[in-house]
């Protein structure tokens, strides 16, 4: 994955001037943020650079800027995950889509910019009618719901941790698309309960010590078939007690930022559970022709209705720090999209 150099460009080589969000070094706020003028990245070989439009917000834009291992490539960086806007160029080997088609991509880090730079196989054409902003929530948010649901049986129970989230709204949304039974999602206040479930949770419980036995309540006793679990291991003792017999938990990131504990091995075994790991990244790396199924997928069913998503617009690259910081105290509201 290419992202915006921060280095010069041999003179033959330089691109214009663009503005782009730059963390400057890792900080618990965005005392190191700023807007910054960079010489625009050109597409390489088997890359597609892209006009953004509009840029996805993210958990994982706080992760790389408190300094968390292995999301920050180094410093200054540029943060942003997804982007929507048009092809501005082709690099070598590179046959489409045409210069100026709309498309969404997934850049894993440099979408907070004005111009983006991508490997082609992680772009898709946004369908006609679609928005910039609403495109924009797909290649990283909506998609990974989509991954994360990818082996969920119709009728099986669902728990969702921080579920009044960006992710967390969207996994609500397409569960309830691919069948899913009860759906419960957790949160981390009462001020965010009604924010889940109006975004389609059939209970949204605060995390805390009355967790375990609210859950068992709704379920019978039984528990629940899959636990989607961005918190780290902060909360595995508990998803344990309430995974059901030959049920699945994925962690799909480390929201707290503490240190990952041991997995306790024996209620493990004891529940016939299994514990399975997920990031967007390595899909990206390794698999990267599921993301981009996956995206394609969810552009199509924003585009026909069958999957809404209303995002909370931010109107300039300015403001962007604003939205990350309220990720960053638990205090934001749904899906955050920059308007560039």
């Amino acid at each position: 994955m290419s992202v915006v150099s921060i280095s010069t460009y041999d003179d033959h080589r330089k691109g214009f001037v663009m503005r782009a969000l730059l963390f400057d070094r890792p900080a618990p706020d965005a005392g190191a943020t700023r807007v910054a003028d960079l010489e625009s990245p050109l597409p390489g070989p088997g890359e597609v650079a892209i006009d953004v439009r509009a840029a996805g917000v993210n958990f994982i834009d706080v992760m790389a800027r408190r300094g968390d291992p292995g999301y920050a490539t180094g410093w200054p960086f540029v943060p942003g995950l997804e982007v929507a806007g048009t092809v501005r160029a082709l690099g070598a080997g590179v046959d489409g889509p045409a210069i100026g088609t709309p498309v969404a991509a997934f850049t894993g880090s440099g979408g907070l910019a004005e111009v983006a730079v991508v490997r082609a196989e992680l772009v898709a054409v946004i369908p006609e009618a679609l928005s910039f902003e609403k495109a924009a929530a797909a290649p990283g948010t909506l998609t990974t719901a989509a991954l994360l649901l990818n082996r969920l049986q119709p009728g099986e129970s669902v728990l969702v941790h921080s579920a009044a989230g960006g992710v967390g709204q969207a996994l609500a949304s397409l569960a309830r698309l691919r069948g899913a039974g009860l759906l419960l999602g957790t949160v981390g206040g009462a001020s965010r309960v009604q924010a889940a479930e109006k975004a389609g949770y059939d209970a949204a419980l605060v995390r805390g010590d009355g967790l375990v036995d609210a859950v068992r309540e709704r379920t019978g006793g039984r528990g629940v078939d899959l636990i989607l679990d961005p918190q780290g291991t902060e909360w595995i003792d508990t998803d344990l007690e309430l995974v059901a017999p030959g049920g699945r938990i994925v962690l799909f990131g480390n929201a707290g930022g503490t240190p990952l504990a041991p997995l306790a091995l024996g209620p493990l075994f004891g529940g016939n559970a299994s514990v399975g790991g997920f990031s967007i990244r390595g899909y990206s790396t390794k698999a990267p022709h599921l993301v981009v199924a996956a995206l394609t997928d969810v552009l199509g069913k924003l585009a026909e209705g069958a999957l809404t998503i209303d995002p909370t617009v931010v109107d300039s690259l300015d403001r962007a720090a604003e939205a990350q910081q309220a990720l960053a105290d638990g205090r934001g509201k749904g899906k955050y999209v920059v308007q560039l």
